[in-house]
């Protein structure tokens, strides 16, 4: 039976290349973004099987009517990435309450409302999949980007909370880390030091259809010539 999947944060880059492989993949497949004005082109060029939704991650309401209009379409949600994030490119003594604030809304809280939209369904199914699109910045704070960096630790932590709470009913929880710049649509001048999205979107389907015995909790992903 196809999967319905949410892709929530779809811009040119990454959530685009996600959505288009769940969709090669046979999903049903939600583009979640603030605004439709990218992702319709999107869902044009995708055909059937592709709806594009407008909703503020940030507020409960919208999400929560985002996904009804979703199970409206497609039926229940069978996976989810979130991959949606947000920050001020800041240090301590600059940013603002109000940026950091914002930087935690988007990474930690929306990504809070998006499972807590869809969990009931995966749950009540044969379980599902949520696939949370973390950074660097994740494990190991940038100077500069407090709010960026407390976002996705918060973002991180709570995928690991839910992966132990939810694993055992049957829900993978995975965070992925991208260490390093992903390739801009426009291409890169040194590609082989940037990670393909499409070869990202790879990877989160492989999380997708990994069996129950051995699940990824953490993914490191990263361009080969980089050092660490």
């Amino acid at each position: 039976m196809p999967r319905t999947a949410v892709v929530a944060g779809v811009g040119p880059g990454l959530g685009e290349s996600i959505a288009r492989r769940f969709h090669e993949e046979g999903c049903r497949v939600a583009l979640l973004s603030r605004s439709t004005d990218h992702t319709e082109s999107v869902v044009a060029d995708l055909g059937e099987r592709a709806l594009a939704v407008a909703a503020d991650v940030t507020d409960p309401d919208a999400v929560d009517a985002a996904f009804e209009t979703v199970r409206d379409a497609f039926g229940p949600i069978d996976a989810l990435v979130f991959n949606a994030s947000g920050g001020a490119w800041k240090g301590v003594r600059d940013i603002s309450l109000a940026e950091f604030e914002h930087a935690l809304d988007v990474s930690a809280t929306g990504a809070l409302c998006c499972v807590q939209a869809a969990i009931d369904d995966m749950l009540d199914g044969d379980g599902g999949t949520v696939v949370f699109t973390g950074a660097t910045s994740a494990v190991r704070g940038r100077g500069g980007a407090a709010g960026f960096s407390a976002g996705k630790f918060a973002a991180r932590g709570l995928a690991e909370s839910m992966a132990r709470e939810l694993g055992p009913e049957g829900v993978h929880v995975a965070h992925t880390v991208i260490d390093g710049q992903i390739a801009p649509p426009s291409g890169a001048d040194d590609p082989e030091s940037f990670l393909d999205p499409d070869a990202i979107a790879d990877a989160y389907w492989d999380l997708v259809t990994q069996d129950r015995s051995a699940w990824t909790l953490e993914l490191d992903l990263r361009p080969h010539v980089e050092e660490f």
